[in-house]
């Protein structure tokens, strides 16, 4: 069953039941309420009466009483306490006696009274001074009051059932607007699962469904992009791995058959194991990025000293910056220390450093400093600096410089200090080059 039926019947299922239980508690409401003003009514007609028959009482006896008695057109006795017996009635004989065997006139805290498979209301007023011991009681049929009852009953209904229309169409109106995005989010999860990026759409929808498609929008872009990175990372592979491979078999055919002399033998040996070389690098550091990105448990956090972790870095790149005449600056604030992988981010650390040796023409400074709250790692050189048109894909996989080697060292670089926590940048250094800044909060 949909889920719009299943909210209707639900809201349809509740709005009866709230309904079912307002109408008993207001029938049994309606009832009292209808009885006390019929015994208020009676109450008032009897004190009309009896406040004619009682400024009177001194010149009138109980034949002047029957008198007045008869001519009200109500259901009523003159009753004496002191006897206990009725003086008059304006019911006939049989209803009066039946009245007296089935009812106890002498209790006055009954209210309803029963004769005749029929009940009725009463009200009983007082003669002054009481001593005389007379008592007026009136009385009306319930079958009255019941017929006023039945017609608010109706009146009732007919608002609930009209309030209830109103109700069911608001309810279907709103559980409209709220299943219609959820319809319209099944469908971009098909294209999702169809892979149709570009037929994504985002969702019109208020409150948490809003957030939701929203997620699932930027979770289809994001997904897009990966696969376009994957499609990409592939490609790339594929070429770094066939270049190598190309020469590697050029040479190794020309050898077997014989068509170099042993001058050109040697270079080729020499190319073959350059090459090779060249392929073990890149093979190793796409199987570290592959394990940076599918195993977060090959990372081991420790302490890191950021002094020491400087020191052991300038020791690494020293001698490949004293070959290229690149003058090597490092520093790092006392007591600076972060969680990390140690291995893994003196890994990164390299990268970077080594990426700013290629392109630096005299000068690659590392300092480790605090800014705020948070610690910054800082790899600067006086090179070039990052094209524009380069600076938005530099972290990705298989994008190279100028002067690039694999084009993964970078990536490895920025998947380390994500996984550690950290964020990376590029930016412009005051050296005049590129500027690479690592924070990690505190």
């Amino acid at each position: 069953m949909k889920l719009q039926h299943q909210l209707n019947i639900a809201f349809t299922t509740l709005l009866v039941l709230i309904m079912g239980i307002a109408s008993i508690v207001i029938y049994s409401l309606i009832l009292d309420l209808l009885i006390e003003d019929e015994r208020r009514q009676l109450e008032q007609s009897g004190e009309i009466i009896v406040n004619l028959m009682t400024d009177q009482y001194g010149s009138m006896n109980i034949q002047n009483f029957n008198e007045v008695l008869e001519q009200q057109d109500l259901q009523l006795f003159l009753y004496d306490r002191n006897q206990d017996a009725v003086l008059f009635s304006t019911m006939s004989e049989d209803i009066a006696e039946g009245f007296y065997r089935t009812n106890d006139f002498s209790d006055d805290t009954e209210a309803l009274w029963e004769f005749g498979g029929s009940n009725f209301v009463t009200s009983r007023i007082l003669f002054y001074p009481e001593s005389l011991g007379l008592e007026l009681i009136l009385l009306t049929p319930m079958s009255d009051i019941s017929a006023v009852q039945q017609d608010f009953i109706f009146l009732i209904a007919v608002v609930f059932l009209i309030g209830a229309a109103i109700a069911v169409a608001i309810s279907y109106f709103l559980t409209n607007r709220l299943v219609t995005p959820l319809t319209r989010l099944k469908w971009q999860m098909k294209k999702i699962e169809k892979r149709q990026f570009d037929q994504i759409e985002e969702i019109d929808a208020t409150g948490e469904i809003e957030e939701v498609g929203q997620s699932v929008y930027e979770m289809a872009q994001e997904l897009q992009r990966y696969i376009h990175s994957q499609q990409a990372f592939f490609q790339n592979a594929s070429h770094e791995l066939k270049t190598p491979l190309m020469t590697i078999q050029g040479y190794a055919e020309g050898i077997k058959d014989g068509i170099f002399d042993e001058n050109d033998k040697e270079k080729g040996l020499e190319v073959m194991v350059t090459e090779v070389s060249r392929l073990k690098s890149i093979i190793n550091e796409m199987t570290l990025l592959a394990k940076l990105d599918s195993a977060p448990e090959v990372y081991d956090e420790v302490e890191v000293d950021l002094g020491l972790l400087l020191e052991r870095v300038s020791d690494r790149a020293l001698p490949i910056a004293n070959e290229r005449g690149i003058t090597l600056i490092h520093h790092a604030d006392e007591g600076l220390s972060i969680m990390a992988d140690e291995e893994k981010l003196l890994q990164a650390m390299l990268n970077l450093v080594f990426n700013g040796v290629r392109h630096a023409h005299t000068t690659v400074r590392v300092e480790a400093r605090r800014s705020g709250s948070a610690v910054q790692l800082r790899v600067e050189d006086d090179g070039e600096g990052v094209p524009a048109d380069m600076a938005p894909h530099i972290f990705h996989r298989f994008v190279k410089g100028k002067n690039g080697e694999t084009g993964l060292g970078l990536a490895i670089a920025r998947a380390v200090v994500e996984q550690s926590g950290g964020t990376i940048q590029l930016g412009n250094s005051t050296l005049g080059g590129a500027e690479f800044v690592v924070s990690f909060r505190k």
